[in-house]
């Protein structure tokens, strides 16, 4: 029931300010190349006024605040998150480079002794 509610907050509306958004950033580029003859920071400043003024436009459409919503829940979960002590990083660490160790060993030997059998059955060893 409340995803169609969603889809029907988001109608045309939105994808209409949407849209703005997206105009507005192309406008503050396309300021920066027609002020080609005025100094830089009148230039950059027309992508930082478009870029400003369309994420603006965007937060206050609806797809904006749902964004706005996943960033907030993203973030509560970020803090779930069991991150591990610098020693058990460590160890982890060195596990695994040791682990690469063997296995690489192993294959590297598996292959010389592949390549020894072919050798010995095919008769083109030495």
């Amino acid at each position: 029931m409340n995803e169609q509610v969603r889809q029907q907050e988001t109608g045309g509306a939105s994808n209409a300010s949407l849209w703005i958004a997206i105009a507005l950033v192309l406008a503050g580029v396309v300021g920066y190349y027609l002020l080609d003859s005025s100094g830089g920071w009148l230039r950059w400043g027309s992508v930082v006024v478009g870029l400003a003024a369309g994420a603006a436009v965007f937060f206050l459409s609806a797809s904006g605040r749902e964004f706005s919503e996943f960033l907030q829940s993203a973030r509560t979960e970020l803090r779930k998150v069991f991150w591990p002590t610098k020693n058990e990083t460590w160890i982890t660490t060195a596990l695994v480079f040791g682990f690469a160790i063997l296995a690489g060993t192993f294959f590297w030997l598996l292959d010389l002794f592949l390549a020894w059998a072919t050798r010995m059955l095919t008769g083109q060893g030495g």
